[in-house]
């Protein structure tokens, strides 16, 4: 704190750099402010993913603000930190980039501070950085430039003068960026050249820099203002001036993958999201993150309890998806503290992501078949295995799950216990940001690893852009989708996220 009073409260504001949008530039210090937080504050330019690293129930507030259009102005986003702060709650006002670069973080600590109260501020990367390098263009070189400028070409404007001197940035050595000068950008390019400044110098603009839906505009300072309005580019954007612009043809790694400029919808619930997104955003994909599901405990915990108690006296447990072994362990360590406790019961699995799951326990899966990771593949699996006649089975599963297992085993004879881990309900939480890009932006591709995203998400009677076409990771959920009408462009090899992603990447490549 800047005051040496005491706060009037237990409360802290921790005014948070988000970064320029990628989730993997997001530091740790942030994201543990982010869920750390019973308030969450939020602006235009922070990527909405962030959001589902907050706790349930931590309010969201959005105040997004961008030019000629504010939710709150400056003034009432101040006042709203001191006020939450001073009820004691913990805040975290996510700012874009990074919180004092031009981003008015140093006003909003002046406000806290002022008001007596404890406040922390958390770096971020900024884009006038982050934003070149994912164009391939490094601020600074051993070849072009040893020195940077960095200037705002959108200052206060109540300002009757500008306090820029444009004699001083047009002669300055190195490179130049400047932030937020889109709908500037004639006038402050025609300010360098009226200084002096080369109007052959390279120049360009990156749009959303960092996310999926990155663009790069490559011109002059001469010409640049003329290929904003012929492109009709629009904010926000960073602007690159100098000869470090050359290096792109080289280093232009980011836009250079083989699903940039492509568009995917993923539908898994926001715990799952991320490994999935992931991937294809490593593919150099624009991953819109829709979930349309969430897990929920069953209705009859106690029920589900006791079968996990006695799991030590059955030959097998069967888990037929990661969402069973999370459920399942959730409760096992509730009752028992020593993992031994689970005695000497064979484990099998439908497939790879829920033995993955199953290995997190330090456990051995026993059984899986080789290549039909469906319900129907597990059965031939203990069939061929052994003779099932009289062998108990408990077999942990959601609510909604198809009743292949119980039904198959009992007809080779086997003795099934069916434990009712969790329930697959729709999502709640406001997917509105996902939702608008979808309708607003298009997709070329949307996802669907189980039935019930498929049945969720056409629940929300959310009208699919023309040409997308339809993934599904496995036979089961490509009749789910043709049950409602869908046709399945797209369905995975090996019915597993990695076996998904290979299908995507050779329908979209």
């Amino acid at each position: 704190m800047s005051k040496s009073s005491a706060p009037s409260s237990p409360g802290i504001c921790y005014l948070v750099g988000a970064g320029p949008g990628d989730p993997g530039l997001l530091t740790i210090k942030g994201k543990e402010c982010i869920e750390a937080a019973d308030v969450l504050v939020y602006d235009y330019l922070c990527n909405p993913e962030f959001l589902r690293y907050a706790r349930p129930g931590t309010e969201r507030i959005y105040v997004g603000k961008k030019a000629k259009d504010h939710t709150l102005t400056q003034d009432q986003i101040n006042e709203l930190i001191v006020k939450l702060t001073r009820e004691g709650k913990v805040v975290t006002r996510l700012k874009g980039g990074d919180p004092v670069l031009f981003g008015r973080g140093a006003e909003e600590a002046a406000e806290l501070a002022e008001a007596g109260v404890l406040f922390e501020i958390v770096p971020g990367i900024t884009s006038a950085i982050a934003g070149p390098a994912y164009a391939g263009i490094p601020v600074t070189h051993r070849d072009h430039a040893s020195q940077l400028t960095i200037f705002t070409g959108h200052e206060d404007p109540t300002k009757e003068e500008t306090s820029l001197d444009y004699a001083k940035l047009a002669k300055a050595d190195g490179t130049k960026v400047f932030l937020m000068g889109v709908e500037r950008m004639e006038e402050i390019t025609g300010k360098f050249i009226e200084n002096g400044a080369d109007p052959e110098t390279p120049m360009a603009l990156v749009r959303w820099a960092t996310h999926g839906r990155q663009q790069t505009l490559i011109a002059t300072l001469g010409t640049m203002a003329a290929k904003v309005k012929e492109a009709g580019f629009k904010a926000p954007a960073v602007a690159v001036v100098g000869d470090v612009v050359k290096e792109r043809k080289n280093i232009n790694w980011f836009e250079n993958r083989p699903l940039f400029g492509k568009r995917v919808v993923v539908t898994r619930t926001r715990q799952q999201i991320g490994v999935l997104s992931k991937k294809l955003r490593t593919l150099g994909a624009d991953v819109i993150e829709l979930p349309t599901i969430r897990i929920e405990e069953p209705h009859n915990l106690m029920a589900f309890g006791e079968l996990v108690q006695d799991c030590h006296t059955y030959e097998w447990l069967i888990f037929t998806s990661p969402n069973a072994v999370d459920a399942f362990f959730k409760m096992f360590y509730k009752i028992y503290n020593d993992a031994r406790s689970i005695g000497g019961v064979r484990i099998a699995v439908v497939g790879p992501g829920t033995a993955e799951k199953v290995k997190e326990h330090h456990l051995a899966v026993d059984l899986m078949p080789e290549k039909n990771f469906v319900a129907e593949g597990l059965v031939a699996a203990l069939k061929d295995f052994q003779n099932m006649e009289n062998v108990n089975v408990l077999w942990v599963r959601g609510e909604e799950t198809r009743e292949v297992i119980a039904n198959e085993l009992t007809g080779l004879g086997a003795i099934v216990d069916e434990a009712i881990a969790y329930r697959t309900v729709p999502e709640k939480d406001d997917n509105l940001e996902a939702i608008a890009r979808l309708v607003n932006e298009g997709a070329d591709m949307i996802t669907f690893t189980s039935a019930s995203t498929v049945e969720c998400f056409l629940d929300l009677n959310i009208p699919l852009p023309a040409g997308i076409q339809v993934a599904s990771i496995g036979p089961i959920t490509s009749e789910a989708a043709r049950k409602r009408g869908l046709t399945v462009d797209v369905e995975a090899k090996a019915n597993t996220i990695p076996g998904l992603v290979e299908a995507v990447l050779e329908a979209l490549k």
